[in-house]
C-alpha cells in the first residue's frame, strides 16, 4: 500500500477528485493548506497599499491506495491537475505499513 500526497491548485479539486474515481479510488482527505515553492509568493494591492503574499492557498489531498493503483492515480493527478504553469504542485508517494478501520477493525487492503 502507498500513500500519495498531492499538493495543487484549489481551482482543480473537483478535476482531481473525479479524475480519481474513476480509477477506482474511494476515499480521500482534503486539507486546505498555504505554501509557496518557484513562485515565491506574490505581490497584491489592497486599499491602495501593496503588500507581499509570500504564502498562496494550496489544496493538499490524501489518499492511501494499493500498491498496484498507485501509476494509474498519479497519472490520474497530473491530467486533472495541470495547468502548465508555475505552481501547479506536487505529489508524494510513500509506503504505508498498516492500515486499520476502527469501525469494523478490518486492516490492510480490505481496510482501504
Amino acid at each position: 500500500m502507498k500513500k500519495i500526497e498531492a499538493v495543487i491548485k484549489p481551482f482543480k479539486l473537483d478535476e482531481v477528485r473525479e479524475a480519481l474515481s474513476e480509477v477506482g479510488v474511494t476515499g480521500l482527505t482534503v486539507t486546505e493548506v498555504k505554501g509557496f515553492g518557484r513562485q515565491k509568493g506574490h505581490t497584491e494591492l489592497y486599499r491602495g497599499a501593496e503588500y507581499v503574499v509570500d504564502f498562496l492557498p494550496k489544496i493538499k489531498i490524501e489518499v492511501v491506495v494499493a500498491t498496484d493503483v498507485v501509476e494509474q492515480a498519479v497519472e490520474a493527478i497530473i491530467k486533472s491537475a495541470r495547468t502548465g504553469k508555475i505552481g501547479d504542485g506536487k505529489i508524494f508517494v510513500m509506503p504505508v505499513e498498516q492500515v486499520v478501520r476502527i469501525r469494523t477493525g478490518e486492516t490492510n487492503e480490505s481496510a482501504i
